[in-house]
């Protein structure tokens, strides 16, 4: 009787803790790692990426738990996305143009005039993807949102008044798009990412950069550049995605956490923030002393409307190229624009 009483009680706890187990398992942390190529210290991961995954923990009851990494101390800046696809990390947040030839559908719409603001331009670049214009680069993984950046302007250590002033002058360019405008103006562009700028500034391996003014405190560069040519080049895009796989293996009430805080919700909030930001660091150079021209409609200035229109075709006929109608595209992104200003 001894050894009876004692094994009805152990097989009923065992039976009881594994249905309890399974009870519990929607109480499991799912941990999601974050990478992306934004310093620490910088705006979009203090105000928005630190936020947004304390607001995704919140809403779900801590049952998901973001590890954000920034800095590109994960994943290098050019191979997030794809380490997103292959399951290396969870969440990637990587410019487009940082992989050339990945996105050509997505980046027509960083084409000069296209975009104004941070604001256009993430409205105009979530409003492609939801309405199916650009869907098709990003079947691989799940897209969270996107959005873009303000105006690519030029920070050099030679001022530029106008297009002539490029010739020979190597500038930094943070996609093939901005790579044709550049070169169209008789500069050579040099591909490099946004955390190698200060250093190659530094030892002279450029002589300048095309980047939102956002960005020119965020990597040091009003240290080592005082002459600013205000002029809307064109705009980069952003894309936030996260593995396929891991999105649908979470409970529905965990993918609609995720969901409530993706798209234009999400796209609208960067921009706006963005567009504060690009304002500040253009006051920031103004109260500097800093050298600053002004091109606030390059496709409708003399000295410069050729040239950008050259670039813009170079772009289009080499997406062309690998059998896409780019013109249609194009028509169809202005059209986005046109209805994303703000």
């Amino acid at each position: 009787m001894l050894t009876l009483s004692l094994v009805l009680p152990l097989t009923l706890t065992a039976c009881s803790s594994g249905s309890e187990a399974k009870a519990g398992s929607a109480d499991d942390v799912v941990v999601l790692r974050m990478s992306h190529f934004m310093p620490a210290p910088s705006a979009m991961n203090a105000d928005i990426f630190e936020p947004w995954a304390k607001k995704i923990e919140d809403e779900s009851n801590g049952r998901i738990k973001i590890e954000n990494f920034p800095g590109s101390t994960l994943t290098k800046p050019s191979d997030t996305y794809e380490a997103v696809v292959n399951g290396r990390v969870d969440i990637g947040i990587q410019l487009q143009g940082y992989t050339s030839g990945r996105f050509p559908l997505s980046q027509i719409a960083e084409l000069p005039g296209l975009s104004n603001s941070a604001s256009q331009m993430s409205c105009l670049m979530q409003t492609l993807y939801d309405n199916g214009t650009i869907a098709s680069e990003y079947e691989d993984s799940h897209v969270i949102s996107l959005y873009g950046l303000g105006p690519g302007v030029l920070h050099s250590t030679k001022l530029i008044v106008k297009p002539e002033d490029m010739r020979g002058l190597r500038i930094r360019r943070p996609s093939a798009v901005a790579g044709d405008i550049i070169e169209s103006m008789g500069a050579a562009p040099v591909g490099l990412p946004a955390t190698d700028i200060y250093t190659s500034l530094q030892r002279g391996v450029i002589d300048g950069l095309s980047l939102p003014w956002d960005g020119v405190p965020i990597f040091r560069v009003n240290e080592l550049v005082k002459n600013h040519t205000n002029i809307p080049l064109y705009s980069s895009s952003v894309v936030i995605n996260m593995n396929k796989e891991k999105y649908d293996s979470l409970p529905p009430d965990l993918q609609k956490v995720i969901d409530d805080n993706s798209g234009m919700v999400f796209a609208k909030k960067v921009g706006d923030m963005l567009n504060e930001n690009d304002t500040k660091a253009l006051q920031d150079a103004k109260n500097a002393g800093d050298t600053i021209v002004d091109i606030p409609d390059p496709l409708n200035d003399p000295a410069w409307s050729s040239l950008l229109k050259q670039g813009t075709q170079k772009y289009l006929n080499s997406v062309n190229q690998n059998g896409v109608d780019a013109d249609a595209v194009y028509e169809q992104v202005k059209a986005a624009s046109e209805a994303c200003k703000v």
